[in-house]
């Protein structure tokens, strides 16, 4: 790896030569610019507004452009000649808790080599320290024309150096804080406990970058003349949250049956458990079916089944009455009555033994007159 700077650790009166390198590597994808009509590459070019050419890269300097647009020049020289002890000096001025570094101010990360055989026991002395110590030490430290902020901490067998930004370059949280008089339920957070345990920890090393290998294969099958795979179909992401509780508990089952420590059959054992009984799934019923059945509580009919008993009641006994001039049609009748309750057979078929007597006499006296 190539040395960025090299220059050396301060630690009080010992001083440790090191080389610094880069810690981190970008692996995005980066594209060019170039002209539509004709696939022409855009390039920028270095213009003199005064002379209007182009020029080149030893003949642009610095400047300081003050309030009222006027430039001041500043060359290399003039600030490398600064006093400042820093220049070339990783200077530490504690050592402190890791706790106490905010995140937010971690900036670049670099790792610091030994820079020659000289530097080695005095590098490993001050890892060795770090490492007992449990703590990181904080330190000053002058890199591309600005002096910074380091927090040096201890990774694997090497001295690694993160960049902090100054605390007055924090941006205060108050602009973007939620409102305050929003709550949330203790059964709400219960849920939000129950998804964080059951998505669990992660290897970091196992997570990769999904769409830099999209771009990747995007690239390659059209270098190679094929059509772009169409994307899958799938749920769009983000929305509005209707239903915060029904949002948790679809996530907290999700993530049981991605890791597979829930199927849907245990899943309704559980809920049988629960409730005593086991769990099935009653569809809730339209409503043109609600308003046409009748619904039975405790076993007892409905108003409108009552009513309906009434009145195939009241046309019983009317049938009854006019079977007694009919010829054989009662039987029939009387029959297609027996789906009444149970209270009111006796008295039904009673009526269906005079009906009968009745019908006999009467078909009785006309043969005796035809033989008279």
């Amino acid at each position: 790896m190539r040395s960025i700077w090299n220059g050396a650790i301060s630690f009080g009166l010992v001083s440790i030569p090191i080389k610094v390198v880069n810690a981190t590597e970008s692996h995005s994808i980066s594209f060019r610019q170039v002209h539509l009509d004709d696939g022409g590459r855009i390039r920028y070019r270095k213009f003199c507004e005064l002379e209007d050419r182009e020029v080149t890269t030893g003949e642009i300097g610095k400047a300081y452009e003050d309030a009222d647009g006027t430039l001041i020049p500043i060359t290399d020289e003039e600030l490398s000649a600064l006093p400042i002890p820093t220049a070339r000096t990783i200077e530490i001025v504690a050592f402190v808790p890791a706790e106490r570094i905010d995140p937010l101010q971690m900036d670049t990360a670099y790792y610091l080599a030994a820079n020659g055989v000289p530097a080695t026991k005095p590098y490993v002395l001050l890892r060795e320290a770090l490492k007992r110590s449990q703590k990181v030490a904080v330190a000053k430290f002058a890199l591309r024309g600005r002096e910074r902020l380091g927090m040096l901490r201890v990774v694997d067998d090497v001295i690694a150096m993160h960049g902090l930004l100054w605390p007055d370059e924090i941006r205060s949280t108050e602009e973007v804080a939620p409102d305050a008089s929003v709550t949330v339920r203790d059964k709400e957070l219960d849920l939000a406990d129950a998804l964080m345990d059951t998505l669990g920890e992660v290897e970091l090393t196992e997570l990769h970058d999904d769409y830099r290998e999209a771009v990747e294969e995007l690239i390659a099958a059209k270098a190679s003349g094929e059509l772009p795979a169409a994307p899958p179909a799938g749920e769009r992401a983000g929305g509005k949250v209707l239903d915060l509780m029904a949002a948790l508990e679809k996530s907290v089952r999700a993530a049981k049956v991605s890791r597979g420590e829930e199927t849907g059959e245990e899943k309704g054992e559980e809920a049988g458990a629960r409730t005593g009984e086991s769990a099935e799934i009653t569809p809730l019923p339209s409503r043109r079916s609600a308003r046409t059945a009748p619904k039975e509580v405790g076993g007892k009919k409905s108003t409108s089944t009552a009513r309906k008993t009434a009145a195939k009641k009241t046309v019983a006994k009317s049938t009854a009455k006019s079977t007694a001039k009919s010829t054989g049609q009662a039987a029939g009748k009387a029959t297609a009555t027996r789906s009444t309750a149970k209270k009111t057979a006796a008295k039904k078929t009673t009526a269906k033994k005079a009906t009968g007597k009745k019908t006999a006499a009467k078909k009785a006296t006309p043969r005796g007159r035809a033989s008279a």
